[in-house]
């Protein structure tokens, strides 16, 4: 799915599906390709998840305003999506 809202202020949603239990990582990188913020790094079950970003980095400090890009990986599925944070 797509993170909701997009654009956002101050935070985002965002939703996905795992058919079946695994490891599941979600980063936020900025337009540099620099990562951000490591949002999850942990196994979870099969079904529906959702993780709420708060536009802050991994040193919990606000974000600017821009383009970022979460990426979604599992044991076999990656995907990366384009969010914009407005202030």
């Amino acid at each position: 799915y797509r993170n909701y809202p997009n654009p956002f202020n101050p935070e985002t949603r965002i939703n996905f599906d795992l058919k079946k239990e695994g490891r599941v990582e979600l980063r936020i990188y900025n337009n540099k390709g620099q990562l951000v913020r490591n949002l999850l790094s942990e196994n979870r079950k099969q079904g529906k998840h959702s993780v709420i970003w708060n536009g802050k980095d991994n040193n919990d400090r606000s974000c600017s305003s821009g383009i970022y890009f979460y990426e979604l990986k599992s044991r076999d599925f990656k995907s990366t999506q384009k969010m914009l944070l407005m202030k």
